[in-house]
Parts: structure tokens; C-alpha cells; sequence
């Protein structure tokens, strides 16, 4: 990857990440949220599409050559706001504020920032760290779904 497209690639992952996590500023404070949240409000669903969404990211920051390591730490951000989010109501505002995309496009900078050997990407561990997110997301949002479940069973709805 040249480095022209690297820079064209990371200003992309930043518009994105802005969008997920602070497009929308809270009036009168100097807190901003994104559509992540919001996007968690949905149950099941929304966590699997604001999981896709900061997936991209990281394949993103595969292609531009991140080392393992930081892949790892990115999908454990991903993870932990996930899990995070799957709390009703508390989680969503706490997912407001752990902002999981922001904290991988620092990373990112970060390495971008300073000057590394160019590294081929590892697909395969790629490949194999994306579904374990794929199957820990799968098993967050079917447990979110069932307490859902259970909830409206207890109230006779």
C-alpha cells in the first residue's frame, strides 16, 4: 500500500470513527456521543452492526500493516464496548463514553506516527481474530435477546 492510499485509507477510518462515536455533540456540555449508541439501542441487531462497522476499521488497519498486537488490542476495544453496550439502559450510556472506534483510530495514528519497518499483513490471524469477535458478539447479542425475552415473559406482554 502506497503511501498516498495509506493516507487517503486512515482519513476514511477517522471520518467513520467520528461518526460512530462523537458526530453528535450533547448541547450545552462538551460531550459528544456517535451513532454506536444508538446504534446499540437496537437489541441483537445493533450490536452486530456497530460491531461490522468497527470491524471495517480494523481490516482497515490490517491492510495498512499493523502489527498483531495492536490488532489484538483494537479488537479487544471492539469486545469490551460491546460488552459494555449489551447492558440495558447503563450500558448504552457507557458505550457513549468508552467510544471503542476513537481509541482504535489513536492506535492506529499512533503506529502511523512512528516510523515502523513496512509489514505484510497476517490474513489468517486476521481471519481467526475476527471470528472470535463474530462468534463473542453472536453470544452477547443472543443473551441480550433472551434476557429481552424473559423480561417481556415476566410481564405478560
Amino acid at each position: 500500500m502506497t503511501h498516498n492510499s495509506k493516507t487517503s485509507t486512515l482519513r476514511r477510518l477517522r471520518r467513520l470513527s467520528h461518526l460512530l462515536d462523537n458526530a453528535i455533540p450533547i448541547p450545552g456540555t462538551p460531550w459528544r456521543f456517535g451513532l454506536d449508541p444508538v446504534l446499540g439501542l437496537l437489541p441483537g441487531a445493533g450490536d452486530f452492526l456497530g460491531t461490522a462497522f468497527s470491524a471495517y476499521i480494523v481490516i482497515e488497519a490490517a491492510r495498512i500493516g499493523i502489527p498483531r498486537s495492536l490488532l489484538g488490542q483494537m479488537v479487544i476495544n471492539i469486545l469490551l464496548d460491546t460488552v459494555i453496550g449489551s447492558v440495558p439502559v447503563v450500558g448504552d450510556i457507557a458505550d457513549a463514553t468508552w467510544k471503542a472506534n476513537a481509541k482504535n483510530i489513536e492506535l492506529l495514528e499512533t503506529y502511523w506516527d512512528s516510523p515502523q519497518p513496512e509489514k505484510q499483513t497476517d490474513w489468517f490471524f486476521l481471519v481467526w481474530l475476527l471470528l472470535g469477535l463474530l462468534i463473542a458478539v453472536t453470544l452477547i447479542a443472543t443473551l441480550s435477546l433472551l434476557v429481552i425475552k424473559g423480561f417481556l415473559a415476566v410481564i405478560n406482554f
